[in-house]
Order: structure tokens, then sequence, then C-alpha cells
């Protein structure tokens, strides 16, 4: 069978099926959970053609394409998605969640990993920004699944922010098109990245420079870079545990991705100074405003996201560092699409024991949710950098990066602000962890296997901290070619 059917089939599947049985029933959520396996077995066939040196394409002009880049993203997305079925609502335990807010999650959190897929599999970026504009619509409904004011307000923030930083991408595409056209005439594929690539050197450098002055804010806008990242803690906070581990885990990164994909485009139109500037200075902002926002926090949802932002901002760092920086980016993506996403699903079992996202109010959570507690504190202590995790390995590996690319400031100005994100994310976790249990909060975990994933997930990311085994080296080592450096 094509891998992309393999891929893109099950989340269309499990979204009709839950779209067609009313009312709701558990059995929906089963299936879901089984066809989201697919997704995972689709990406690591894809993985183990590219070991054979093969890209596989499909349909015409190679509408679908899974380089080194592509399969690194698909590899993220469906296993995040994978979580996201079989421990999202609607699999018949007491989740806090009634019939008709199960089915809607199954139908949209379908639809959004299916946005995503196709958003990096294919090979047309005119596709690719209509599968991240997508991406907004099926995830904005699921914000407010428990509605609230709150919630309301932030979907439709999301909605109104997203939709602008998007709608200055699709400027950014059209007017590299015409540049495209202008050049090379009318062409059948005029608008895939592997014909635009092709074509780059013989773009205008100012037209192609100023497309991506719109595409940078675009898509970052959508990446969670500052100062366009005024949606993301809002909308992550707000947003049920499973939707918040699929957008931070992974939606962040896929908006990053369409930027890499047009990143390589202008650098072999008009060489790589131009981008690394911008990418540095977008990322080191990102990196201040995350960092010290980390230290005000009074909600660890709001912690959880704005760590986001500081980790998206080290990956633009990181772009913007040679081709060094790039492999510590394409490594520290995996780590965090790992570590992000365990950490929101175990924030949710967090407010369901403790009814409050409030910092203040969560104390003794090792005593309270020890396994939970404990599987948190690793987790807050991987995002925070600490050593054996893999966020260490590729966080030293941009210091190294920037050391060897001549820019000592910016290591300088890198290592302050982890400094200061450090002491905001380890000292707010800290007084969750410890003291007194809440007034009325019981202790008891409850059912533990929706930990197993989690747990193992994180014990990747502590094996990626002491090696990276050869065959995912190998795609990294490609990802961070395709670059563009």
């Amino acid at each position: 069978m094509n891998p992309f059917f393999l891929l893109l089939g099950p989340p269309i599947v499990s979204a009709l099926l839950a779209l067609a049985v009313t009312p709701y029933r558990a059995i929906v959520g089963w299936v879901n959970a089984g066809l989201s396996l697919l997704p995972v077995l689709a990406a690591l066939i894809l993985w183990s053609h590219l070991l054979a040196g093969e890209v596989v394409t499909a349909g015409p002009s190679e509408f679908f394409r899974a380089d080194a880049l592509s399969t690194l993203l698909v590899l993220c997305v469906s296993v995040v998605g994978a979580l996201a079925a079989w421990l999202g609502p609607g699999l018949g335990a007491d989740d806090g969640y009634d019939a008709r807010q199960a089915r809607r999650f199954r139908v949209f959190a379908n639809l959004f990993a299916f946005t995503m897929l196709f958003a990096v599999t294919t090979n047309n970026v005119g596709f690719m920004w209509i599968a991240v504009e997508a991406t907004t619509i099926t995830s904005a409904v699921l914000i407010p699944l428990h509605v609230s004011k709150a919630s309301v307000e932030a979907s439709w923030k999301y909605i109104l922010i997203g939709s602008v930083g998007i709608a200055l991408a699709f400027a950014g595409t059209v007017l590299a098109y015409f540049d495209f056209v202008n050049v090379a005439g009318r062409h059948e594929a005029a608008l895939n990245w592997t014909v635009l690539m092709a074509a780059a050197p013989s773009l205008h450098p100012d037209v192609v420079g100023l497309a991506f002055v719109f595409l940078l804010i675009g898509y970052g806008t959508k990446a969670g870079l500052a100062p366009m990242h005024t949606w993301l803690p809002d909308a992550h906070s707000e947003a049920p545990a499973p939707l918040s581990a699929m957008m931070s885990g992974v939606l962040l990164a896929v908006a990053l991705y369409a930027l890499i994909r047009w990143e390589a485009v202008v650098q072999a139109a008009v060489g790589s100074a131009f981008t690394d500037r911008l990418l540095l200075a977008l990322g080191l902002l990102s990196l201040a405003i995350a960092a010290f926002s980390l230290l005000a926090q009074r909600n660890y949802k709001r912690l959880l996201a704005y760590s986001s932002v500081e980790h998206t901002g080290l990956m633009c760092v990181g772009l913007g560092l040679g081709p060094l920086g790039a492999f510590a980016t394409m490594l520290h993506l995996v780590n965090h699409t790992l570590v992000k996403s365990a950490l929101f699903f175990l924030s949710g079992r967090v407010l369901r024991r403790y009814h409050s996202t409030e910092i203040a109010r969560v104390t003794g959570l090792l005593r309270t949710l020890p396994w939970t507690g404990g599987l948190f504190a690793a987790g807050a202590l991987a995002i925070a950098g600490l050593p054996p995790f893999g966020l260490f390995i590729s966080e030293f590996a941009l210091v190294r990066a920037g050391v060897a690319a001549g820019r000592p400031w910016t290591v300088a100005l890198v290592l302050g602000l982890l400094a200061v994100a450090f002491i905001g994310v380890v000292g707010h976790v800290n007084r969750m962890l410890y003291g007194a249990p809440s007034p009325g909060v019981g202790a008891g975990e409850g059912s533990l296997w929706p930990l197993v994933p989690l747990g193992l997930c994180l014990a990747i990311v502590v094996v990626l901290g002491l090696t990276i085994p050869a065959p995912l080296e190998r795609l990294l080592v490609q990802a961070a070619e395709i670059a563009g450096k």
C-alpha cells in the first residue's frame, strides 16, 4: 500500500466515523486509537525508504513527497497524534467530558492531525499554505471544548492573529510565485518546492527577500515567534490537555517546517546572510520575552506555553547559525516534541485532581500524585535543559554552532537567557512538587496506564541525551542539509 494512503487515510476515516455515529459511543474512540497507529507505521516506512536512499513520491508532478525533513515532521506529528488518540477524551473513562464533547474532539482532533500531516508531505507550497491555514480552523474549534469566557476569547484571539499571520504568508507566497513566473514562464508545477529550488538561483534577490520577510512574519506568527506570539499562551492554556500537547508539541514545528522550506529557496536565491540575520533577531527576541515571562507566571499551563515560545526561539536561532546550528535545531525539535507533549498531557492529570491551573493552588504534587508528579518533575528538568536529557545535548550543540559560526555575543546572550528561563521553570515547578497538599485534594493516582506512553517519551529523551542512534542521526543530518545549509 502507498505509505501516503496509510498516513493520511486513517485520520479522515476516524473523523468521519465520529461524525457518523450519533449518539457518540466509546467504541468510536477505541477504533480511532487503533487507527492512529497506522500513520506511525507509515512514518516508519517512509523513514526506511530514506535509509535505503529513496525519497518516496506520489501523485501527479510529485504532489506528495517525503524527503528527510518531511519524514522527520511526519514522525513527530504521527506519534503525538497517536498519543492524543489514546489519551484523549471519548474512551469510556470518567475524563470530565460528555458524549458531545468527546465526539467533537474525535472529529476535529483527527482533522487537525490530517491537516498537519498533509502540510508536511505535500510538495506544493500553495497547498502547504492551505493546510497550515486549515490547522487554525480545526484546532480553534477545540480550544473551548469546555466552554468558558476565557476559552472562547482565547479561541477568537487565536483565529484573528493566526489569520493575519497566514494572510501575510500568502502574500509572501504570491510574491515568490509571480517572480518565478516572470523568470521561468508559466509552469505546470510552478509552486512545487523542488521546482522553486531548481529555479531559485535565477530569481530576483530583492523580490525574493521581500517575500521572505512576509513569510517569516506569517509562518512565524503560527510558530509562536515574538512579537507575534500573543495568541499562544492564551490558546495553549485554555485548550484541553490533548489539544495543547498537539499544538505545542507539533503545530509550532509544522509552522517552522514551512518557514524552513522557504528559507532554503531564499538562501539559494540571495545567500544565507540575509535569512540568518532575520532568524537570529526573531529567535533571540522570542527567547528573551519567553525567559522573562517564565519568571512572572502564575499559571502552570501558561508556563508550559511560554516555554514553547522559548524553545521555538532557540530553534530559530539554530537555523541562523550555519550547518551545525541546523543539525542542533532538528535534534531540538525532536526532543521538544516528546517532552512538551508529555508535559501537557501530565498537566491535564494535575488539572483534573486540583481543579485549578494556578501554581499557588497546586502544592504537594509528589504526595497527591506521586507518579504524575515524578514524571512532571522529570519533564520540567528536561525542558529546563538539564542533563541527562536530550535537550541538554541539543542546546549544547546549538552553543557549539554559535562558537563555530564566530558569534560569541549571540552565544553569551543565549546562555544568559537560558539561565533566566531555567530559574523560572524550576522555581515554579519546585513550588508545585513540595509542601502540604492543597486543602480538599485527595491522594492517589487512579489509572496508571496513561503514564506508560508518557514515561516512554521521557525515556526516549534520556536516551537521546546519551546517544543518537545511527538511523536517527542520518535522518537529522539529511533534514539539516535540506534547510539550505
